[in-house]
Protein backbone atom coordinates (compact mmCIF):
# COMPACT_ATOMS: atom_id res chain seq x y z
CA UNK A 1 0.00 0.00 0.00
CA UNK A 2 2.04 2.82 -1.42
CA UNK A 3 2.56 6.33 0.77
CA UNK A 4 3.96 8.80 -1.31
CA UNK A 5 4.56 12.22 0.75
CA UNK A 6 5.02 15.22 -1.80
CA UNK A 7 5.83 18.85 -1.48
CA UNK A 8 3.96 22.15 -2.64
CA UNK A 9 5.44 24.46 -4.25
CA UNK A 10 3.70 26.82 -6.54
CA UNK A 11 4.12 26.44 -9.74
CA UNK A 12 6.70 23.81 -9.90
CA UNK A 13 3.91 21.05 -11.64
CA UNK A 14 3.88 19.16 -8.10
CA UNK A 15 -0.22 18.99 -8.20
CA UNK A 16 0.80 17.42 -11.55
CA UNK A 17 2.72 14.54 -10.97
CA UNK A 18 0.78 14.03 -8.16
CA UNK A 19 -2.53 13.58 -10.18
CA UNK A 20 -0.78 11.05 -12.75
CA UNK A 21 1.10 9.58 -10.04
CA UNK A 22 -2.25 8.83 -8.39
CA UNK A 23 -3.92 7.90 -11.76
CA UNK A 24 -1.12 5.62 -12.59
CA UNK A 25 -0.54 3.83 -9.41
CA UNK A 26 -4.21 3.80 -9.14
CA UNK A 27 -3.85 6.06 -5.60
CA UNK A 28 -5.96 8.52 -3.79
CA UNK A 29 -4.96 11.79 -3.71
CA UNK A 30 -5.45 14.16 -0.77
CA UNK A 31 -7.31 17.08 -1.73
CA UNK A 32 -9.39 19.04 0.83
CA UNK A 33 -9.28 16.47 3.88
CA UNK A 34 -7.10 18.18 6.04
CA UNK A 35 -8.20 22.37 5.26
CA UNK A 36 -11.97 20.69 6.25
CA UNK A 37 -10.71 18.68 8.88
CA UNK A 38 -8.55 21.76 10.23
CA UNK A 39 -11.37 24.23 9.71
CA UNK A 40 -13.93 21.79 11.64
CA UNK A 41 -12.04 21.59 14.58
CA UNK A 42 -10.90 24.83 15.20
CA UNK A 43 -14.74 26.11 13.98
CA UNK A 44 -13.27 28.55 11.45
CA UNK A 45 -13.88 28.47 7.42
CA UNK A 46 -11.76 26.68 4.97
CA UNK A 47 -10.95 29.96 3.78
CA UNK A 48 -8.90 31.42 6.52
CA UNK A 49 -7.03 27.72 7.06
CA UNK A 50 -6.12 28.35 3.18
CA UNK A 51 -5.07 32.07 3.58
CA UNK A 52 -2.89 31.19 6.71
CA UNK A 53 -1.16 28.34 5.06
CA UNK A 54 -0.73 31.01 1.98
CA UNK A 55 0.81 33.40 4.23
CA UNK A 56 -2.27 35.41 2.58
CA UNK A 57 -3.99 36.12 6.34
CA UNK A 58 -4.52 39.78 7.92
CA UNK A 59 -2.70 40.52 11.14
CA UNK A 60 -5.38 40.35 12.85
CA UNK A 61 -6.29 36.89 11.38
CA UNK A 62 -2.46 36.08 12.40
CA UNK A 63 -2.81 37.09 15.66
CA UNK A 64 -6.15 35.18 16.93
CA UNK A 65 -5.56 31.98 15.11
CA UNK A 66 -4.00 29.36 17.09
CA UNK A 67 -1.31 28.17 14.79
CA UNK A 68 -0.13 25.00 17.50
CA UNK A 69 -3.87 23.99 16.69
CA UNK A 70 -3.76 24.29 12.74
CA UNK A 71 -0.48 22.01 13.21
CA UNK A 72 -1.65 19.20 15.51
CA UNK A 73 -5.09 19.03 13.51
CA UNK A 74 -3.81 18.52 10.38
CA UNK A 75 -0.67 16.28 11.93
CA UNK A 76 -3.46 14.22 12.95
CA UNK A 77 -5.61 14.05 9.87
CA UNK A 78 -2.03 13.48 7.52
CA UNK A 79 -1.48 10.48 9.91
CA UNK A 80 -5.05 8.94 9.53
CA UNK A 81 -5.04 9.53 6.08
CA UNK A 82 -1.19 7.80 5.93
CA UNK A 83 -2.85 4.62 8.03
CA UNK A 84 -5.58 4.24 5.33
CA UNK A 85 -2.19 3.54 2.57
CA UNK A 86 -2.69 3.82 -1.01
CA UNK A 87 -2.37 7.73 -0.88
CA UNK A 88 -0.20 10.64 -2.25
CA UNK A 89 -0.43 13.27 -0.07
CA UNK A 90 1.49 16.80 -0.63
CA UNK A 91 1.85 19.72 1.17
CA UNK A 92 1.38 19.97 4.91
CA UNK A 93 4.14 18.82 5.72
CA UNK A 94 4.06 15.35 4.74
CA UNK A 95 7.24 15.11 3.83
CA UNK A 96 8.68 15.74 7.33
CA UNK A 97 6.16 13.92 9.60
CA UNK A 98 6.01 10.86 7.57
CA UNK A 99 9.98 10.46 6.97
CA UNK A 100 10.68 8.45 9.94
CA UNK A 101 8.41 5.44 8.56
CA UNK A 102 10.17 3.61 6.02
CA UNK A 103 7.64 2.13 3.50
CA UNK A 104 7.36 6.30 2.78
CA UNK A 105 8.60 7.65 -0.01
CA UNK A 106 9.34 11.42 0.71
CA UNK A 107 9.48 13.88 -2.66
CA UNK A 108 10.38 17.46 -3.42
CA UNK A 109 9.16 18.24 -7.04
CA UNK A 110 10.78 21.58 -7.67
CA UNK A 111 11.34 24.20 -10.40
CA UNK A 112 13.63 26.89 -11.43
CA UNK A 113 11.83 30.64 -10.00
CA UNK A 114 11.61 31.59 -13.44
CA UNK A 115 9.44 28.86 -15.00
CA UNK A 116 7.54 29.39 -11.97
CA UNK A 117 6.70 32.31 -12.69
CA UNK A 118 5.97 31.98 -16.37
CA UNK A 119 3.42 29.43 -14.72
CA UNK A 120 1.98 31.44 -12.44
CA UNK A 121 1.43 34.32 -15.11
CA UNK A 122 -0.24 31.71 -17.84
CA UNK A 123 -2.18 30.60 -14.65
CA UNK A 124 -3.71 34.13 -14.33
CA UNK A 125 -3.52 34.83 -17.92
CA UNK A 126 -1.56 38.46 -16.94
CA UNK A 127 1.62 40.08 -18.10
CA UNK A 128 1.97 41.78 -14.71
CA UNK A 129 5.76 39.75 -14.03
CA UNK A 130 6.26 41.82 -10.94
CA UNK A 131 3.16 40.97 -9.86
CA UNK A 132 3.51 37.27 -10.24
CA UNK A 133 7.14 37.47 -8.72
CA UNK A 134 5.78 38.67 -5.59
CA UNK A 135 3.40 35.95 -5.32
CA UNK A 136 5.86 33.28 -5.50
CA UNK A 137 8.21 35.02 -2.80
CA UNK A 138 5.12 34.95 -0.62
CA UNK A 139 4.17 31.87 -0.79
CA UNK A 140 7.73 30.25 -0.70
CA UNK A 141 8.52 33.01 2.20
CA UNK A 142 5.27 31.39 3.90
CA UNK A 143 5.91 27.90 3.36
CA UNK A 144 9.83 28.45 4.83
CA UNK A 145 8.29 30.10 7.58
CA UNK A 146 6.01 27.40 8.95
CA UNK A 147 8.20 24.79 8.18
CA UNK A 148 10.95 25.96 10.36
CA UNK A 149 8.26 27.17 12.96
CA UNK A 150 6.91 23.48 13.01
CA UNK A 151 9.96 21.26 12.70
CA UNK A 152 12.80 23.35 12.97
CA UNK A 153 14.19 22.46 9.71
CA UNK A 154 15.53 24.85 6.14
CA UNK A 155 12.51 23.89 3.74
CA UNK A 156 14.17 22.66 0.90
CA UNK A 157 16.66 21.18 2.55
CA UNK A 158 17.46 17.94 -0.31
CA UNK A 159 18.93 16.02 2.91
CA UNK A 160 14.93 15.94 3.85
CA UNK A 161 13.57 13.87 0.64
CA UNK A 162 14.35 10.46 -0.63
CA UNK A 163 13.80 12.15 -4.34
CA UNK A 164 14.20 15.73 -5.83
CA UNK A 165 12.43 15.68 -9.25
CA UNK A 166 13.70 19.28 -11.31
CA UNK A 167 10.94 19.83 -13.82
CA UNK A 168 12.92 22.17 -15.72
CA UNK A 169 14.77 18.85 -17.03
CA UNK A 170 11.94 16.17 -16.46
CA UNK A 171 8.29 15.87 -17.62
CA UNK A 172 5.64 15.16 -15.29
CA UNK A 173 5.46 11.95 -16.95
CA UNK A 174 9.51 10.84 -16.13
CA UNK A 175 8.36 12.39 -12.82
CA UNK A 176 6.01 9.76 -12.00
CA UNK A 177 8.20 7.00 -13.77
CA UNK A 178 10.81 7.91 -11.06
CA UNK A 179 9.03 7.90 -8.34
CA UNK A 180 6.65 4.86 -9.31
CA UNK A 181 10.66 2.91 -9.70
CA UNK A 182 11.12 3.93 -6.27
CA UNK A 183 7.95 2.76 -4.45
CA UNK A 184 8.94 -0.79 -5.75
CA UNK A 185 12.38 -1.08 -4.31
CA UNK A 186 13.02 -3.10 -0.94
CA UNK A 187 13.80 -0.21 0.75
CA UNK A 188 10.31 1.34 0.44
CA UNK A 189 8.51 -2.11 1.00
CA UNK A 190 5.75 -2.21 3.45
CA UNK A 191 6.70 -4.69 6.80
CA UNK A 192 4.77 -5.00 10.20
CA UNK A 193 7.00 -3.21 11.96
CA UNK A 194 6.52 0.09 9.73
CA UNK A 195 3.12 -0.21 10.13
CA UNK A 196 3.32 -0.47 13.66
CA UNK A 197 5.51 2.77 13.34
CA UNK A 198 2.94 4.67 11.30
CA UNK A 199 0.25 3.23 13.75
CA UNK A 200 1.89 4.40 16.23
CA UNK A 201 2.64 7.94 15.44
CA UNK A 202 -0.92 8.85 14.25
CA UNK A 203 -2.12 7.55 17.76
CA UNK A 204 -0.14 10.15 19.30
CA UNK A 205 -0.91 12.98 16.84
CA UNK A 206 -4.49 11.99 18.15
CA UNK A 207 -3.66 12.28 21.47
CA UNK A 208 -2.22 15.67 20.66
CA UNK A 209 -5.30 16.39 19.24
CA UNK A 210 -7.26 15.50 21.79
CA UNK A 211 -5.32 17.03 24.61
CA UNK A 212 -5.49 20.76 22.89
CA UNK A 213 -8.94 20.30 22.20
CA UNK A 214 -9.93 19.58 25.39
CA UNK A 215 -10.62 22.87 27.50
CA UNK A 216 -9.14 21.73 30.71
CA UNK A 217 -5.99 20.21 28.68
CA UNK A 218 -5.20 22.49 26.10
CA UNK A 219 -2.21 24.86 27.31
CA UNK A 220 -0.10 21.25 28.64
CA UNK A 221 3.41 20.64 26.70
CA UNK A 222 4.18 16.85 27.87
CA UNK A 223 5.78 13.88 25.54
CA UNK A 224 3.60 11.49 24.16
CA UNK A 225 4.95 8.16 23.09
CA UNK A 226 2.44 5.72 21.86
CA UNK A 227 3.58 1.88 21.42
CA UNK A 228 0.80 -0.60 20.41
CA UNK A 229 -2.16 0.81 21.80
CA UNK A 230 -0.34 2.00 24.81
CA UNK A 231 -0.13 5.80 25.78
CA UNK A 232 3.06 6.66 27.62
CA UNK A 233 2.78 10.55 29.04
CA UNK A 234 6.26 12.24 30.38
CA UNK A 235 6.89 15.78 31.33
CA UNK A 236 5.70 17.71 34.30
CA UNK A 237 1.98 19.53 34.92
CA UNK A 238 1.02 22.14 37.61
CA UNK A 239 -1.05 20.13 39.60
CA UNK A 240 -2.54 16.60 40.71
CA UNK A 241 -5.76 17.82 39.07
CA UNK A 242 -4.18 18.54 35.70
CA UNK A 243 -2.24 15.40 36.14
CA UNK A 244 -5.36 13.57 36.09
CA UNK A 245 -7.39 15.52 33.40
CA UNK A 246 -4.53 14.56 31.00
CA UNK A 247 -4.93 10.61 31.82
CA UNK A 248 -8.33 10.75 31.56
CA UNK A 249 -8.76 12.59 28.16
CA UNK A 250 -6.12 10.60 26.61
CA UNK A 251 -7.32 7.12 28.15
CA UNK A 252 -11.17 8.48 25.71
CA UNK A 253 -9.19 8.64 22.89
CA UNK A 254 -10.12 5.91 19.92
CA UNK A 255 -7.11 3.70 19.47
CA UNK A 256 -5.94 3.63 23.11
CA UNK A 257 -5.43 0.92 24.59
CA UNK A 258 -4.15 1.75 27.94
CA UNK A 259 -2.12 5.15 29.59
CA UNK A 260 1.52 4.92 31.74
CA UNK A 261 1.11 7.80 33.76
CA UNK A 262 4.80 9.21 34.09
CA UNK A 263 4.14 13.09 34.39
CA UNK A 264 5.33 14.90 37.73
CA UNK A 265 3.91 17.64 39.50
CA UNK A 266 5.81 21.45 39.32
CA UNK A 267 6.93 21.75 42.88
CA UNK A 268 5.18 24.54 44.44
CA UNK A 269 7.45 27.82 45.18
CA UNK A 270 8.56 28.30 48.40
CA UNK A 271 7.44 31.76 50.29
CA UNK A 272 9.47 33.67 52.48
CA UNK A 273 8.85 35.83 54.69
CA UNK A 274 10.81 39.20 55.17
CA UNK A 275 10.68 41.77 57.94
CA UNK A 276 11.75 45.60 57.79
CA UNK A 277 14.44 45.78 60.28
Amino acid sequence: MPVIAMTQEMGSLAKDVALELAATLNLAVMRHEVVDHVADKMHVSTSLINRLREGKAGLIERATTDADRVALYSAEELFELATKGNVVLRGWGATCLLRPVPHVVTVRITRSFNKRVEWLMNHLETDDREFAESEIRRSDNAHAARMHRQFGITWGDPVLYDIVLNTDRLSVHSCVEQIRQLTTRPEFQESEASRQLLANLALSARVRAALKANESTQDVNITIDCQAGRAVLSGIVVNGHEQGEVEKVTAQVPGVAGVDNRLRLMKPTRSFTYSKT
